[in-house]
């Protein structure tokens, strides 16, 4: 479950921090450790995923300094909004969506507008069954636990909800223009930046338990982009300073405004606006449920949040979890 980065492991990450070359000597003195236990910390950090440069006789240097989640200071930033969702950070976790979904299913009582958020997922998850790249600290790895009411049919449309919360997030922070691809990507300039993945419990008629995770690529290491399937990009590659603990409070104000939103009116108004951000808008797409393939323009979203192509002339609306979008030949 949850792996704490603590004691001296987290006094060399904080060393490192701080800038500049950190010599192993010095290091290990100052935490009283030996020149050995220093190396073999220095070793455990970078199976972590984190970038650590060795330099002989200069001593140890992040390659990027890494802003870290700091509860307290998420606290301070949603207290500034008017928010008032309870929090926790952990340090490196499975995956957030995992560990909220367990709380779910054992029954075990969640305040609606819980976030979970981590430096460092070991089994983080994307769509389909896909791996979530999740090295420590490069990126956001961030879940949302939200109690509907309404029965599962009502919660169809909630990646909708989601992905307009992560580019009101970005728009407002950092004036960022980013486009939606459905049902749950967040593309910039034409590449992945962020995605959502939500997963659902509950009956048919009585209340439904959703978890929403968003995953934003942050800071990502050269070593962990060989992985991933498709052209991405990361948000210090498009902004200056970034802080990670007020993008998690910005984050989650947008979201819980998206799903009071999403509760009251459904995508009434949200599918016009999702329709004006369609990063595949009016080109001829594929749409793929492993099984089965569709050819079509790419019109938008309709009001249940389906995905709506024109074939032959006609228009036809598609749904479903296992549908994936790929931009035509």
């Amino acid at each position: 479950m949850t792996k704490a980065l603590q004691g001296n492991k987290l006094a060399v990450l904080n060393a490192l921090n701080q800038g500049g070359f950190v010599s192993g000597q010095l290091l290990g003195e100052q935490l009283g450790i030996s020149r050995a236990a220093v190396s073999k910390h220095i070793a455990s950090l970078q199976e972590m995923g984190i970038d650590i440069f060795t330099v002989s006789g200069k001593g140890y240097s992040l390659n990027h300094s890494l802003p870290l989640l700091d509860k307290a200071q998420i606290s301070q930033h949603l207290t500034q909004l008017q928010c008032h969702n309870p929090i926790e950070v952990a340090a490196v976790i499975d995956s957030t969506n995992s560990e909220l979904m367990r709380r779910v299913q054992a029954k075990r009582p969640m305040a609606s507008g819980q976030i979970l958020a981590a430096e460092m997922q070991q089994a983080g998850r994307g769509r389909r069954g896909r791996t979530w790249q999740s090295p420590f600290g490069a990126n956001l790895y961030y879940s949302y636990y939200w109690r509907l009411d309404d029965g599962l049919q009502a919660a169809m449309g909630v990646s909708i909800a989601v992905g307009l919360a992560v580019y009101d997030a970005l728009k407002s922070l950092y004036q960022l223009d980013v486009s939606l691809k459905w049902p749950n990507d967040i593309y910039l300039n034409g590449k992945k930046l962020a995605g959502v993945l939500v997963e659902l419990d509950g009956q048919v008629e009585g209340p439904c338990h959703l978890v929403i995770g968003i995953g934003i690529n942050l800071l990502m290491p050269d070593g962990a982009s060989s992985h991933i399937d498709q052209p991405w990009t990361d948000l210090s590659s498009h902004i200056g300073t970034l802080d990670k603990n007020q993008l998690v409070a910005v984050l989650t104000q947008c979201l819980t405004a998206r799903l009071a939103q999403y509760q009251k009116t459904g995508l009434a108004e949200m599918k016009v606006q999702w329709n004006a951000l369609n990063a595949f808008a009016g080109e001829v797409v594929t749409l793929s449920t492993g099984q089965r393939q569709w050819r079509g323009v790419c019109e938008g979203i309709d009001e249940q949040g389906g995905i709506v192509l024109r074939q032959d002339g006609e228009l036809k609306s598609y749904f479903g979890g296992e549908i994936s979008l790929r931009k035509g030949d």
